[in-house]
């Protein structure tokens, strides 16, 4: 278990400790901070061809693929996932749109994995998403957004669980990333 230090430093680091501490704000380093988060390209991101470019944004920021699949989403799965907008004016149309065609789910596994994907994804409106993002280079409407991504842990784990089950999850190797630190 780590200890916490309360410095406020400059910069601080230190390996036995297992973190640095930065302006007095700490930010863990190893295994202490990995997290899994559910990313899904969409009908139209599928669609258009553009498989391979997305998984190569998350593969090159060296986030850890443990599952992944391509599938048609049931009503059940969709209904599922899209529950708390039931209700809303847009939610058949959430339900229509992810399942008028196959999409790839997986689960990426990595250090603040959510927070780092969505940023990544870009904001949900491609109009204001940046260039450079999955959402800004090759979304044109926030209908057809190309990806989804989890928006926190809680989100994360209901997400997984309604597409993937445990024995899916491919854990047993090492990125590249994890290799070279653990010299």
């Amino acid at each position: 278990m780590l200890s916490f230090l309360m410095l406020n430093c400059l910069f601080y680091f230190t390996k036995k400790l297992d973190c640095a501490l930065i302006y007095g704000v700490q930010i863990i380093i190893g295994d202490n901070r990995m997290e899994r988060t559910f990313i899904a390209i969409k009908p139209d991101g599928v669609k258009r061809g553009f498989i391979g470019k997305i998984l190569q944004r998350f593969e090159d920021k060296s986030y850890k693929i443990v599952a992944l699949k391509m599938l048609n989403v049931s009503m059940e799965q969709a209904k599922e996932h899209y529950a708390e907008h039931e209700g809303k004016p847009f939610y058949k149309s959430l339900i229509e749109y992810i399942t008028s065609g196959p999409v790839v789910a997986m689960v990426l596994e990595g250090e603040n994995v959510i927070a780092g994907s969505r940023h990544i994804m870009g904001k949900t409106n491609p109009d204001e998403a940046d260039v450079g993002t999955i959402r800004g280079d090759f979304a044109q409407v926030k209908e057809y957004n190309i990806v989804h991504g989890s928006d926190c842990k809680e989100s994360a784990e209901r997400e997984i669980a309604i597409y993937f089950n445990e024995n899916e999850m491919c854990e047993n190797y090492k990125t590249m990333l994890e290799l070279v630190m653990e010299h």
